[in-house]
């Protein structure tokens, strides 16, 4: 039995949609020397053009792999939703190339609890019949 290993200086990171900078922080300081971040989601040709030597990608839920762009990606190794779902994966041609996704569905707690504190305040204040025209 062989022992494949890949040096973590060779493994490019691709992180996108915003994830949060710890995320970058936690692949370097482990030795992942290839790690790019993006605030905001890729798409189409650039987003084909970076999986092409992509190893690990992170994504949200604006950034969908479909099973045309999995099939370009001959390097990719693991898929990672930071999202509720990952329905934006397709979950079966990943499955075929034998990527494995993993996802965070706690990602976007802080952000469900903000809205939800902000949508309490608002029924308090009254906003909606305020605004409700009569």
């Amino acid at each position: 039995m062989t022992n494949f290993s890949l040096d973590k200086s060779k493994i490019k990171v691709l992180l996108l949609e915003g994830i949060h900078e710890n995320a970058c922080a936690y692949f370097r300081e482990n030795g992942y020397t290839d790690v790019e971040c993006h605030n905001s989601a890729l798409s189409g040709a650039e987003l084909e053009n970076k999986l092409k030597n992509t190893h690990i990608i992170g994504i949200r839920s604006r950034t969908e792999l479909r099973k045309d762009m999995l099939l370009k990606t001959p390097k990719l190794f693991a898929i990672g939703c930071f999202s509720i779902g990952t329905n934006q994966v397709d979950i079966q041609t990943a499955k075929m190339e034998g990527i494995p996704i993993f996802n965070a569905p706690f990602s976007n707690t802080r952000s469900v609890a903000e809205l939800v504190i902000a949508e309490i305040i608002m029924l308090m204040r009254g906003i909606p019949e305020k605004n409700a025209c009569t």
